[in-house]
């Protein structure tokens, strides 16, 4: 069974990608490597032992897109992760980012409805909640206004894919909403390629530690938070990627309940900032250099997911400590700066 996977040489994209040739389907990759590296490719095939199709592509080029899918006759299923995803970039240029992430997702949705069936799995982000009222965020927190054009690309996505799924009953779609990635594979052949000044605090803190990052900034220590530092999950990358392995086989195998789902994909669990850098200390037994500075605005207090609905609607749990993760994260960091 042939699945595309948009982005499918970043961070998120190629573990998944490993994760769906694993289960024995036949992967082809979209991605401009706009903030990606083809190299990723023999990361992919080292560990998978097979190197899937590949097509450097720019998704905002619609007639490109048609072309792809007339190509392409046999996707059955659709795993969308391009998309652009600095949060102060995109403040900085709008336009950039409405064209690419709602314009690409219309295109590639107005192929997938010219067929008789077809699944579809939308990367999208705990951003819609903005700071929730309460913790953990369930699926059924209200959907706040977006703090950030990039968050905004994320709320209206999963509007253009619900309003689609309405008037197309065989376009199945879930939208997986993530909390906070990190690590990368055991094997050590692919992690995060952050290109520029990392936007994740993990690569901040592995690159800092190996000292290519002078110091840390931690953003604010005054939250009400047991140490005063901004809480969040973090979920490790291998299990994110098996969340959409398995939403795609529920789609696939016919066990969705509506033709359109949402899942928060999250551990479940908050850590701060400074657990974060203790748990780095720990795994890596070097002290990080860090310091306190001023809040960053639109930083919200707390985010961690409750996971009750992907546990047993889904039938995936997360499986890896932030402990885990960290050492992952730090053995990668290890190798491509060596």
């Amino acid at each position: 069974m042939k699945v595309l996977v948009t982005g499918g040489l970043g961070f998120i994209g190629s573990h998944t990608v490993v994760e769906l040739q694993n289960k024995g389907f036949e992967v082809v990759i979209i991605d401009d490597c706009s903030n990606s590296d083809e190299s990723v490719l023999e990361g992919i095939e080292a560990i998978t032992g097979k190197k899937p199709l590949f097509e450097k592509l720019d998704l905002k080029e619609r007639q490109k897109v048609e072309d792809f899918f007339a190509r392409h006759q046999d996707v059955e299923g659709v795993i969308h992760f391009a998309a652009s995803k600095a949060v102060g970039e995109s403040v900085e240029k709008p336009l950039l980012y409405y064209e690419n992430n709602i314009g690409t997702l219309v295109y590639i949705l107005k192929e997938l409805c010219k067929k008789n069936k077809a699944s579809f799995i939308f990367s999208s982000s705990c951003t819609v909640y903005g700071q929730a009222d309460k913790m953990p965020i369930t699926e059924d927190a209200p959907v706040k206004v977006a703090e950030s054009p990039y968050g905004n690309t994320k709320q209206m996505g999963e509007e253009i894919i619900a309003d689609t799924c309405k008037v197309t009953p065989y376009l199945n779609a879930i939208a997986l909403r993530y909390f906070n990635p990190m690590g990368a594979h055991p094997s050590g052949e692919i992690g995060e390629l952050p290109k520029g000044v990392p936007q994740n605090l993990v690569p901040f803190i592995t690159q800092t530690g190996i000292g290519l990052r002078k110091e840390l900034s931690v953003f604010g220590d005054d939250y009400p938070t047991p140490d005063g530092t901004c809480i969040r999950d973090y979920i490790y990358v291998v299990d994110l990627a098996k969340a959409h392995v398995v939403a795609l086989e529920r789609l696939l195998n016919g066990n969705n309940e509506s033709n359109y789902e949402v899942f928060n994909v999250g551990t479940g669990k908050g850590s701060s900032v400074l657990e974060a850098i203790k748990s780095f200390e720990k795994v890596s037994g070097k002290k990080l250099n860090y310091k306190i500075v001023d809040r960053r605005p639109g930083d919200i207090t707390t985010a961690y997911a409750d996971t009750t609905k992907a546990n047993e609607v889904l039938g995936w749990k997360a499986e890896y400590t932030l402990e885990e993760a960290m050492n992952y994260a730090w053995i990668w960091e290890q190798k491509i700066r060596d």
